[in-house]
């Protein structure tokens, strides 16, 4: 820390230096006109000679990264969005600009102009003719950020992060990828993007627990949105038939590697379908995204294991499995048993150590022990079908076992990645089942559904069959790009506060 506050106060006193020479540290606009990136790759195979013939000015900008002073010479390189490239400061540009070159550090940003040149070593470099100092950096960047003790510190100071680790940089240039091709995919299918409200009257779609605010104009409360879902659902009843939205949810639960109290998801919903119609879609949708992303349909999983570089492979090849959830249960060594009654779900729950609420559903304790014994085990893209109807207050139910409904999760690398169902659009019904989530919540249940009237009315004005899908963006982008902790897919994960 001493050592910190003394390279930051030097800094300053540069910072006077500059100011007393009447250079501004903190200058306005500068055109740039080449990337260092698009410089290497057009002119690095290019040899000497043809380096002199070109007589071509370069303008970039970036921000110093490396400094080699050599007195009456220098080296630097620049890091700009693309890259990096070299710089020489000739003695010449040195001497006319001695008040400027004797205060820059590692971390300015600086705008530079010249022509390029191949060193003794052979490295591209331009040959500076002139510069200027558009940000002066106070903070010394660390030199050790890349060790795992600093991850919650570069998650806490990404903007340092992306600096000093280009590789994170291109992550997340790569989710912006992610999502522009989730945007074309279902726009060539005729989709309407569309955006609906974050604050709601009443937090609805989801079985989660919300955050709560208050709306001092209107006097009265708002919940951030936990899900999309019923705003969707009432633009099929306006005559949409085919909506999606990337949006936003919040959820006032736990952050682990896999949970984020703010975190994206993609709804979308589609008339006139079924489940199964969504399933065939989210097979098309998947490995179309890996191989934009990826290039490729196999992807690495987990740790990789010494001298085998790519270790597990997770094959988004299509046809995937599916299963029941019962087909799924009893392939993991659980009995059937536990479907037939609370009681013998509770007895097997306990004889397993698995944890669940006095107060809880047969249901949820089915739910518990899928969790539990199942889940981690699906690595490859498997559909689990038929849930109890008490998971799902907004699925339809299966006309051959009205006990299920028709819906079906999408797990990978042992993780939930996709939930869709039929939708169900029987007004009396839905009210049914929906104040049975209100006296759920009653007797405890802080994650069941809120009675939602107006849902209810639109539902009576008619929505056609529909079917309707969300997926985790940060999930399925850790999951193609085999990255470990959600923290690492978001910019700006919520962290606790600073000590």
């Amino acid at each position: 820390m001493e050592e910190t506050n003394e390279l930051m106060q030097e800094r300053f006193r540069k910072l006077g230096r500059l100011r007393e020479a009447g250079i501004d540290p903190y200058g306005g606009p500068f055109e740039v006109k080449n990337l260092a990136a698009d410089v290497v790759s057009r002119f690095g195979e290019l040899s000497k000679e043809e380096l002199e013939a070109r007589k071509e000015e370069f303008v970039l900008a970036g921000r110093i990264i490396s400094f080699r002073n050599f007195g009456k010479t220098a080296f630097s390189h620049i890091q700009d969005v693309s890259g990096r490239i070299q710089l020489y400061f000739s003695k010449d540009i040195i001497v006319d600009n001695q008040d400027l070159f004797n205060n820059l550090d590692i971390g300015d940003i600086i705008g530079a102009a010249g022509m390029l040149f191949r060193t003794k070593t052979g490295e591209l470099t331009v040959q500076i003719s002139r510069f200027t100092l558009l940000s002066k950096s106070l903070r010394p960047l660390p030199e050790k950020w890349h060790g795992l003790k600093d991850i919650e510190t570069r998650c806490r100071q990404r903007y340092v992060d992306l600096i000093v680790n280009p590789h994170i940089k291109d992550l997340f240039t790569k989710r912006s990828r992610l999502i522009q091709a989730v945007r074309n995919f279902f726009n060539e299918r005729g989709f309407l993007e569309v955006e609906t409200p974050m604050m709601h009257q009443i937090p609805g779609g989801a079985t989660a627990r919300p955050f709560r605010t208050h709306h001092n104009a209107l006097g009265m409360d708002l919940y951030l949105r936990i899900a999309p879902e019923l705003y969707l659902k009432k633009l099929l009843v306006g005559g949409y038939d085919r909506v999606y939205e990337i949006n936003k949810n919040f959820r006032n639960e736990g952050i682990s590697a896999k949970h984020n109290p703010e975190f994206t998801m993609l709804e979308f919903y589609v008339s006139y379908k079924d489940y199964t119609h969504l399933m065939s879609l989210t097979e098309e949708l998947i490995p179309h995204l890996c191989k934009e992303i990826n290039g490729d349909l196999r992807v690495p999983f987990g740790e990789t294991a010494e001298g085998d570089p790519e270790g597990e492979l997770i094959d988004f090849s299509t046809p995937w499995p599916r299963l029941t959830m019962a087909e799924a249960m009893e392939h993991e060594g659980v009995s059937t048993s536990v479907f037939e009654s609370r009681e013998k779900a509770l007895q097997f729950a306990v004889k397993k150590n698995i944890d669940v609420a006095d107060t809880a559903s047969h249901g949820k304790i089915l739910d518990e022990i899928f969790k539990k014994k199942v889940e981690p085990r699906l690595i490859q893209p498997t559909f689990i079908t038929e849930y109890p109807v008490e998971l799902s207050p907004l699925a339809k139910r299966k006309k051959e076992d009205p006990r299920t409904v028709e819906r079906f999760e999408l797990f990978i690398g042992g993780r939930e990645i996709a939930n869709a169902f039929s939708e169900l659009n029987d007004p009396i019904d839905q009210k049914e089942r929906l104040q049975k989530q209100v006296e759920a919540r009653a007797q405890g249940d802080d994650e069941a559904n809120f009675m939602d009237e107006d849902f209810v009315r639109a539902l009576e004005y008619g929505m056609p069959p529909a079917a309707g899908e969300g997926i985790g963006i940060d999930r399925l982008f850790m999951l193609l790009t085999n990255t470990h902790s959600i923290r690492d897919v978001i910019l700006f994960p919520h962290l606790r506060p600073e000590k």
